[in-house]
């Protein structure tokens, strides 16, 4: 009788059952959160022994990881794509970044989750996320016109409100009207970017 991974190469073979074991991680993490994210559950999803989750994971912390490092490449993506397409134009770049992140949340809705939910004592997840949003203020550092404590200052504050707006977006508090939290949101951000802009030129 022919096995599951008769002639799949061994590297091949590992490479594929850690797929499904995100893809059952992004299910049952989207649905129930972390409570929901055990090995027996994860393994049961993934219709696999519990074996190759420890082929591929040292726990569910480290899986959970890895499923924010997925999604947050894949927003990285999203994001790129829309900055490129918008130009050098502030408020038309950010336009089109609050519009393209918050439309990949809502596509699916557990992206959102894995990406903001809260995952109290995940130390790996909190450390992520904590990498990702150092990450996005030192971008936004860059492309002002000085290293001064006005931009440092205005980048800081634009990163924890765009961090905030995507979770409180995910949460589903904002209403459903895309374009509408969009405008506000580029009419906020476009004024604390002219005000500081007008302080740098004092």
């Amino acid at each position: 009788m022919t096995t599951r991974w008769a002639g799949v190469p061994a590297t091949r073979r590992r490479d594929e059952r850690r797929g499904m074991l995100l893809r059952a991680a992004f299910a049952l993490f989207g649905a129930e959160g972390e409570a929901g994210l055990t090995v027996r559950a994860v393994c049961r999803e993934a219709e696999l022994h519990t074996r190759y989750f420890y082929e591929n994971f040292a726990d569910t912390g480290e899986l959970l990881a890895a499923l924010y490092d997925r999604e947050a490449a894949a927003l990285g993506d999203v994001l790129a794509r829309a900055l490129e397409r918008a130009g050098a134009d502030p408020e038309v770049r950010t336009r089109a970044g609050v519009r393209d992140v918050l439309r990949f949340i809502s596509d699916d809705p557990r992206r959102g989750r894995v990406l903001f939910a809260e995952a109290p004592g995940n130390e790996p997840l909190a450390a992520r996320r904590r990498q990702a949003e150092t990450s996005l203020l030192d971008d936004l550092v860059a492309m002002g016109p000085s290293d001064g404590p006005t931009v440092v200052v205005a980048a800081t504050m634009f990163t924890g409100a765009m961090i905030e707006l995507a979770r409180q977006w995910a949460d589903g508090r904002l209403g459903d009207d895309l374009d509408a939290v969009v405008d506000t949101a580029v009419e906020l951000s476009t004024a604390l970017h002219a005000k500081a802009v007008e302080r740098l030129a004092r």
